[in-house]
């Protein structure tokens, strides 16, 4: 506590650093325990494993090498607005990749196949 001009000023943190470290605490609990409910096929996608090369065929012509979603709006030959990539809004975006690219790995390093067309 510090007195300036008859008015009382605390400062929790210095005085009981304490108090801070648990609030700290409590919001990472808070933060371990919601449920994602994405994670059993998060956890399916990551696990597939790749040992067929028609299969991989399919997943590296399914899932596109870059955000189909991305777009300049051209008017007269000008660009006038730019559609960003929306792909990284998708919650398994990241297991779609992996996926593509251990069907790719597989084709290139198992199948021996050129892969320069699925890019």
């Amino acid at each position: 506590m510090l007195e300036t001009n008859n008015q009382n000023i605390y400062f929790p943190a210095f005085v009981n650093p304490d108090v801070e470290n648990e609030q700290i605490v409590n919001r990472n609990h808070l933060a371990k325990t919601r449920l994602d409910i994405l994670q059993p096929l998060r956890g399916w996608l990551d696990s597939l494993d790749i040992q067929n090369q028609k299969f991989a065929r399919f997943i590296a012509q399914t899932i596109p090498a870059q955000c189909p979603f991305e777009r300049d709006i051209v008017l007269f030959g000008r660009k006038i607005a730019h559609i960003p990539p929306l792909c990284k809004l998708n919650p398994l975006y990241d297991q779609f990749v992996g996926l593509r690219f251990r069907a790719l790995c597989y084709l290139a390093d198992v199948c021996g196949e050129d892969i320069r067309s699925y890019c």
